[in-house]
């Protein structure tokens, strides 16, 4: 079936909230590592999917999810050892003490089971979140997405229980690169958020931080930033949620975001990632945290943990070790950030390049002395005719002026060269 045919009716038969990516929508039959394929034969370099982390149809994992599939998938209220195994394995990539496992399907479940724990460890409701973060889809776990939470979309705004800060964005933010103690600056403004918080009657159960700041447009935290930020939500009694469903599982080089920032969570939340193409996520914390939310509340998940899901997680995690993906990541990452750098210093409408490890947003500009966005048309062109070009990139940031690369943690220094001569192909018209 031709492309344009099956769109017609995929648009006929879904709901009208699922949309296209390019101008031109892609109908992809095939992976493998960070290569994809259309029904017409083309070949493309993914340089945007991180759910198969360790790259499209890794064998490993395929082997893994079939054969578990031919044996047995059912509900983690019988004894299995997929689940068990994939548990201890993940605490063991985390610091000492992070050793209570929840498995759930997504990280939308994930961030919603955080907060219901954190609020009944605290016995607080108040939630402290960057502004225009994404945690997820469920009711609690969108009500902290607030990107899009000061739009029509959204009149209600926010929950009273909620109070939002500003992330720390040097290039559109309200301090910019040059402001001296940047760090401390937009830290403070974490401490504006709490103070009206408890103005309004609640006290702090969690912070929640995503620190790919993916949904702001892929930022880097200036040096002291969420150390701070940290410090100032635990002294008034919250708990510190990190979401690593972007950061997570390598992307920065390292195994877990938090990592790069030297601070230990509470609770982590994971997904995407973590099953390799197979939805698979997971929230965890302490067995302290844990033990007092069973003593308030109950939690299940019919398809959390199952034999299936589980291995798959285990299947990824004994990749990223066995083919040493981190230290690609921290090879491939610097060697990414100098080519799409000298690209910025070659186009003038390539206002910044913001990132770490091999998540990477160019913010493109209409204007580059104000700063103007790129229109989306304009930057939806651009991802067009970077697909004719056989490159798969995204768009991300509250303008979706941004150009995202986050390719899978199998990319190489060569694949990182077909992706920037790409990139220069497109520009060169622009």
């Amino acid at each position: 079936m031709d492309a344009s045919s099956l769109a017609e009716r995929r648009d006929r038969i879904l709901a009208p909230n699922y949309f296209h990516s390019f101008d031109q929508p892609l109908h992809l039959i095939k992976g493998d590592g960070v290569w994809l394929w259309d029904s017409a034969g083309r070949k493309y370099l993914d340089c945007y999917n991180n759910v198969p982390c360790v790259g499209h149809c890794h064998p490993r994992v395929v082997a893994a999810v079939c054969d578990q599939t031919r044996l047995l998938s059912t509900h983690t209220r019988y004894l299995h050892e997929n689940i068990v195994l994939l548990a201890e394995h993940l605490s063991a990539t985390l610091p000492p003490g992070l050793d209570a496992v929840n498995l759930v399907c997504s990280g939308s479940e994930a961030n919603d089971l955080a907060v219901q724990m954190a609020r009944a460890a605290t016995g607080n409701q108040g939630i402290l979140a960057v502004k225009r973060a994404y945690h997820g889809s469920t009711t609690l776990a969108k009500a902290l997405s607030t990107f899009e939470s000061v739009t029509e979309k959204r009149p209600q705004g926010m929950p009273d229980w909620l109070s939002v800060f500003e992330g720390p964005n040097p290039y559109r933010g309200p301090f910019r690169e040059d402001t001296p103690d940047i760090g401390a600056k937009y830290a403070a403004l974490v401490g504006d958020a709490l103070d009206a918080l408890l103005a309004r009657g609640h006290k702090p159960a969690a912070l929640i931080l995503d620190l790919s700041f993916d949904a702001d447009g892929v930022l880097a935290a200036p040096d002291g930033y969420v150390a701070d930020v940290c410090a100032r939500v635990k002294k008034a009694g919250g708990l510190l949620i990190v979401d690593e469903v972007q950061a997570g599982h390598g992307r920065t080089g390292r195994m877990w975001g938090f990592e790069t920032y030297g601070i230990v969570p509470d609770l982590v939340t994971m997904g995407k990632s973590m099953g390799g193409g197979y939805p698979v996520a997971a929230m965890v914390t302490t067995r302290e945290i844990a033990g007092k939310f069973v003593e308030r509340d109950s939690y299940f998940n019919t398809f959390g943990g199952n034999p299936v899901a589980s291995a798959a997680a285990k299947a990824v995690l004994e990749v990223i070790e066995e083919e040493d993906l981190l230290a690609r990541v921290r090879d491939v990452g610097p060697y990414l950030e100098a080519g799409l750098r000298r690209l910025n210093a070659r186009y003038d409408f390539i206002g910044t390049v913001q990132g770490l490890g091999t998540f990477w947003g160019l913010d493109l500009v209409k204007d580059p002395h104000i700063r103007e966005p790129l229109p989306a048309s304009e930057v939806s062109r651009i991802l067009t005719l970077l697909a004719s070009q056989g490159v798969i990139a995204g768009v991300q940031g509250v303008h979706d002026n941004i150009i995202k690369i986050r390719p899978p943690l199998v990319f190489t220094r060569d694949h990182a060269d077909l992706c920037l001569q790409a990139l220069d192909a497109v520009f060169s018209g622009v």
